[in-house]
């Protein structure tokens, strides 16, 4: 699904496009009119992919209010669409847990984990389902093969013995997609997220074929504060590049950030280098003394945030260099203290980073590739007309790399061998966060003693990320291209390590 131009992703486009004219366009006396008139304006005359245009108008409301930054409304009490909407309609406004949310109107229930027999069985002699079953769950009715869901375990043996692929499996993808089991039920059968276990990756958001899940947004907060004139620094991450198109070169892409009202345009790969030389260091002085056994890459906040939820006690494993986002923030307010800061990238998660105490003052927006193409829309920005900006040309090809899976650990493997040449760092990766999980669990028996983990919560890396737009293959071709374009071979080179210490200390 990740691969198609859905009508889901075309659903959410055309929220935050109406969201973000809304904060670039309306006034105080005809905000409210304005926001009200949204999912009339998404839903005209006809239901298109709900029973009713009244559903389809309620799934539209609840996505208006995430896309503000508000919380969904309760299902048992009256609470009007624009609740809340005066402390949102300020330049400054922090996410508030939960990011990540169950849209109940547009949930459609879909069965959990279970399986079914399907027409396809031909109630055949030998029932090889009925033998493999270990609980006896299986037997035979009007002819056909028959599972009692009060025995059925799971195990999937009678679907592995079946000659005619008869038994499905069916897992709600919501489920499927969730790499640490966050996604439970209601009472009425609908999807929930177990907020104790949840680490706002979006893979659940992204994997649902009814758009029934979502996270919140600070797009109509970005564009009031672009619309007020202020001082506003964009830091894009690497996985930008061809994110709007084969057209639109990162040139272009910055031009078009400048035309949306940004002053400056900077790559968080430039974080990146900082980051991959800190955490060279950090294994130098910990790993390969000793001291500690192993160490995980803190890049990903959902994969850090996993290792502390599901393995506290490896808390003192996870590298606390600063990530990509939050050195590059602070070395723009070292040099711009009056500006904003706005990360612009693939990642859900990021969002909640920057939510954090010691972060906020870094960092003062969150925006998505997606949410971020609304806004184009909303000021009707065409790239074929724009003409070229400056290049980017801060970071390494290493930094840059940083975007797909392994690029970390690459990065800092080069950056331990220049501190050290004669040392053999070993490493492991894991993209997903089920086979993240896996990789900590084999950590945790003691067996990479000595090594470099790098965690990925989303399959791929970050150019896979739940806010990107283009097909995964895709943009790891443009990747690598970008890599190759770089001013800088690897961190080392680019002589960031004088600044280590002066944004540690920020």
């Amino acid at each position: 699904m990740r691969n198609y131009d859905t009508p889901v992703r075309a659903i959410r486009h055309k929220v935050y496009v109406e969201v973000a004219k809304a904060g670039f366009e309306s006034t105080d006396e005809t905000l409210i009119h304005d926001i009200e008139a949204i999912p009339y304006n998404i839903v005209e005359e006809k239901a298109k992919y709900r029973e009713s245009i009244y559903r389809e108008r309620a799934v539209a409301s609840e996505r208006v209010r995430l896309a503000m930054g508000l919380s969904l409304r309760p299902e048992n009490k009256a609470v009007h669409l624009t609740d809340g909407l005066a402390a949102s309609n300020i330049d400054e406004k922090y996410y508030e847990p939960p990011l990540m949310q169950v849209i109940p109107s547009a949930c459609a229930a879909c069965p959990p984990n279970k399986y079914i027999v399907s027409n396809m069985c031909r109630g055949c002699v030998a029932h090889p389902c009925m033998q493999a079953c270990p609980k006896g769950a299986i037997s035979m009715k009007d002819g056909k093969s028959y599972i009692d869901q009060d025995k059925c375990i799971k195990c999937g043996k009678c679907k592995a013995a079946c000659p005619y692929d008869a038994i499905s499996h069916n897992i709600r993808p919501c489920e499927q997609a969730c790499g640490v089991k966050a996604i439970g039920s209601d009472e009425q059968g609908r999807a929930s997220i177990l907020e104790d276990k949840c680490v706002s990756c979006g893979m659940c958001m992204v994997s649902c074929p009814f758009g029934a899940i979502s996270d919140k947004s600070q797009i109509f907060q970005l564009a009031h504060a672009l619309r007020g004139g202020e001082k506003i620094i964009a830091i894009i991450a690497p996985a930008y590049i061809s994110q709007f198109g084969d057209d639109v070169t990162p040139g272009k892409f910055k031009t078009a950030l400048q035309v949306l009202g940004f002053s400056d345009v900077h790559e968080v790969a430039f974080g990146a280098d900082v980051g991959a030389i800190a955490e060279a260091h950090h294994y130098a002085e910990k790993v390969a003394t000793g001291e500690l056994p192993f160490l995980l890459t803190s890049c990903c906040p959902s994969w850090s945030m996993m290792a502390k939820k599901f393995f506290p006690t490896m808390i003192d494993n996870i590298s606390q260099e600063l990530t990509p986002m939050v050195a590059t923030a602070r070395s723009i307010k070292q040099e711009h203290p009056d500006a904003k800061v706005v990360f612009i990238g693939p990642c859900a998660a990021k969002k909640l980073e920057a939510s954090r105490r010691t972060i906020r003052s870094s960092v003062d927006f969150v925006l998505t590739f997606e949410e971020v193409a609304g806004m184009f829309e909303a000021k009707n920005i065409d790239f074929a007309s724009l003409p070229e900006g400056e290049p980017l040309v801060r970071a390494s090809a290493d930094g840059r790399g940083f975007a797909a899976s392994g690029g970390v650990a690459a990065a800092v493997v080069k950056a331990v061998h220049r501190l050290d040449p004669s040392r053999d760092v070993k490493v492991v990766s894991a993209d997903g966060l089920a086979n993240c999980k896996k990789m900590l669990q084999i950590a945790k028996a003691g067996k990479y003693n000595g090594y470099l983990l790098e965690g990925m919560a989303c399959p791929g890396g970050c150019i896979a990320g739940a806010g990107t737009i283009q097909p995964i293959k895709k943009t790891a071709a443009s990747l690598e291209k970008m890599k190759k374009e770089a001013t800088f071979e690897e961190c080392m080179d680019t002589r960031y390590e004088a600044k280590l210490s002066d944004l540690e200390n920020l």
